[in-house]
């Protein structure tokens, strides 16, 4: 039987009845160590030989693929393939699939989770208590805040009719902005420029710059207002560590919060044990609604790909 790798955290550990169709098509299912992300040598030893992976987050080297002999295609349980070897991929002559749009909402809704979360100190709040203490911090109100919305794909564009619902401003910017997309007269498309210098919150819904440097750096956080919020659910490397975590401690940045990570578990850090960051373990997409839509999709693009 032809073989298909799994390695997604959620399906190694808890399966999933997508999974059945490649089962249905012939295809022999191996999975890497359960619940946890593989690492190269891991994928050096299972990859070769099958036809066909079902990726999380997880590198994908060149070094792998140039082992993984008779590979035709990876199928991700989402939309980014930043830690995929593309070049070698496409040398190769191995399709990348991605399952655009399946976990978007989910994404969308912990980003306006952190925003709460951020501007209310409410992971502080909690600790305190259960700690014994009753240390009370003031916070401000989203309503007629405004918005920077830093991509506007589909999960930007969630968060944009999230955000406007909560009587907020928005401001987005994308490189190829959807002129059709107006939510309300409270939303508006602008210059990044703009997003950082108008916005009381600012959210990041994009891919990395092509040429690796961070998004937000020193530059950027200097052009913001002092004080801002800053919401990080899309890519770790768009963000500079230490000029996030000197904004931190200058008030230049009131608080920051991530869901994704250079490392996956991240190592101890400085940023990650400030007081003012709130860091969740990439669960942007792990709702049991996007978790179904992610692997459906991705399983369909599988035996997509492998069947023509």
């Amino acid at each position: 039987m032809k073989k298909i790798l799994v390695t997604p955290r959620s399906l190694t550990r808890d399966g999933h009845p997508a999974l059945e169709k490649l089962k249905a098509a012939g295809y022999d299912i191996i999975f890497s160590t359960p619940g946890e992300q593989p690492n190269e040598e891991e994928l050096l030893r299972l990859l070769p030989g099958c036809v066909g992976m079902l990726a999380g987050v997880e590198p994908v080297s060149a070094r792998v693929l140039e082992a993984a002999q008779g590979l035709q295609a990876i199928s991700r349980n989402g939309v980014g393939i930043d830690s995929i070897d593309a070049e070698t991929a496409e040398r190769l002559n191995i399709k990348i699939l991605k399952a655009v749009g399946a976990n978007a909402r989910g994404v969308a809704e912990l980003a306006i989770g952190f925003m709460f979360a951020l501007t209310r100190a409410i992971p502080a709040s909690d600790a305190g208590i259960k700690a014994g203490a009753w240390k009370r911090k003031k916070g401000i109100e989203l309503y007629g805040r405004t918005l920077g919305i830093v991509g506007c794909g589909k999960i930007g564009k969630y968060v944009a009719e999230m955000a406007v619902g909560l009587g907020m401003q928005v401001i987005a910017y994308d490189m190829y902005p959807d002129a059709s997309f107006a939510p309300s007269p409270n939303f508006r498309f602008g210059s990044f420029d703009e997003v950082l210098r108008e916005s009381d919150l600012i959210s990041l819904h994009c891919p990395s710059p092509e040429d690796g440097k961070p998004l937000i750096g020193n530059d950027a956080l200097a052009r913001m207002k002092k004080g801002v919020y800053l919401i990080n659910t899309a890519r770790a490397t768009l963000i500079d560590e230490q000029a996030i975590l000197e904004a931190l401690n200058s008030g230049q940045l009131a608080g920051f919060a991530t869901d994704v990570y250079r490392k996956e578990p991240p190592e101890a850090n400085p940023l990650f044990s400030h007081e003012r960051v709130i860091t969740t373990p990439h669960v942007g997409g792990f709702t049991e609604e996007s978790v179904d839509n992610a692997t459906t999709m991705a399983v369909d693009n599988l035996l997509q790909a492998l069947n023509e």
